[in-house]
């Protein structure tokens, strides 16, 4: 928490500083999306609270680890008045990850692996590039490859959430 301002996210994995850089506007883009959308109807159900990569939570393994999109349930708030200013025990319950070109198929398994030991129920795995998201119920394997032409489902960690895949990889019009 007393890191440089620089703009940079960190991750603190096995007890190193991982300077995870900056993401392009692809990556931004689509973070914003799910935040907008997801978010506005966590906070118009009032289902738990959202966080942005900025956010790190502190894993068993004294990992800090930074989904780019996350969700936690009300249930796990409950007798919180206010968020602490340090950091969430276990992971959230719902994670997301946006692949970067720079994310390997190493790193990305080793989040799941520790989000789900920590406590995540639900994880997306959203690939800007080739437009699909793989769903992850469990580190072992996704559970669902979903394509344009399907919808992200909340499931029951976010219940009666939907939204159409394709609005994660619209093309600009304006």
């Amino acid at each position: 928490m007393a890191l440089n301002e620089d703009g940079h996210r960190y991750e603190i994995v096995n007890g190193e500083l991982i300077d995870m850089g900056n993401s392009g506007a692809k990556h931004g883009y689509v973070c914003s999306i799910l935040m907008i959308c997801l978010g506005g109807y966590v906070l118009q159900q009032k289902l738990g609270a959202m966080f942005d990569s900025s956010t790190a939570f502190k894993m068993k393994s004294g990992n800090k680890r930074s989904p780019d999109v996350s969700f936690v349930a009300k249930e796990r708030l409950q007798g919180l008045e206010e968020l602490p200013d340090g950091f969430l025990e276990g992971a959230p319950d719902l994670a997301v990850e946006i692949l970067s070109p720079s994310n390997t198929v190493e790193e990305i398994y080793n989040k799941l692996v520790e989000y789900f030991e920590n406590g995540s129920r639900l994880v997306w795995v959203v690939n800007p590039k080739e437009h699909y998201v793989l769903v992850y119920r469990s580190s072992q394997e996704p559970d669902r490859l979903l394509k344009s032409t399907d919808s992200l489902d909340g499931e029951d960690i976010v219940p009666s959430f939907s939204l159409p895949v394709a609005d994660l990889f619209q093309k600009l019009a304006f």
